[in-house]
């Protein structure tokens, strides 16, 4: 055996590598699907009383890094476990789905926030962390994101265009 090929088997990154990144992806895709079945099968997304329906968000997204990093299931939406993981909770407070780029020369925060406007969103920043708390009508959002670095205020630079906000902060 060539020392390339033992070299890939031993680090994870030839072919067994990729099958045991795929099978820990469907693992947790499995994980996901179970939850989202007994959520539907216990009536709990089914709606509220009366004329009010309850509107639950559930969903994930899958990242694949390069490199070390395998794949990664993110879940979100307002669809949580309370505490002693007995009953579902749906808050009225949306947890927005947000992607992070780091570029050569800034930071891009990209959030999605269907039905808000830029005048509908209120920003604090502390250090690397970004407070993000917006209010359009019934839709309410929030949201803490996690800088790679610390910014400033005057360094953070917001557009919103048809609910979809993106953050860029500048590098210097």
């Amino acid at each position: 055996m060539s020392r390339r090929k033992e070299k890939e088997q031993s680090d994870g990154h030839g072919f067994d590598g990729i099958l045991s990144g795929l099978t820990g992806l469907v693992e947790k895709l499995n994980e996901l699907a179970k939850t989202g079945k007994e959520l539907h099968d216990s009536g709990e997304f089914g709606g509220g009383s009366g004329k009010q329906k309850w509107q639950g968000v559930y969903g994930f997204k899958v990242r694949t890094g390069l490199g070390d990093e395998g794949p990664t299931v993110e879940p979100f939406g307002n669809v949580h476990r309370d505490r002693e993981d007995v009953y579902t909770v749906m808050p009225e407070v949306l947890e927005p789905v947000v992607d992070l780029f780091e570029e050569t020369d800034h930071t891009l925060v990209v959030v999605e926030m269907p039905g808000v406007g830029l005048d509908d969103v209120q920003l604090e920043i502390q250090d690397d962390i970004v407070t993000l708390n917006a209010e359009a009508g019934s839709k309410k959002y929030h949201k803490e994101i996690l800088l790679p670095r610390s910014y400033a205020r005057e360094d953070l630079h917001l557009s919103c265009n048809n609910g979809i906000l993106e953050i860029k902060c500048s590098n210097g």
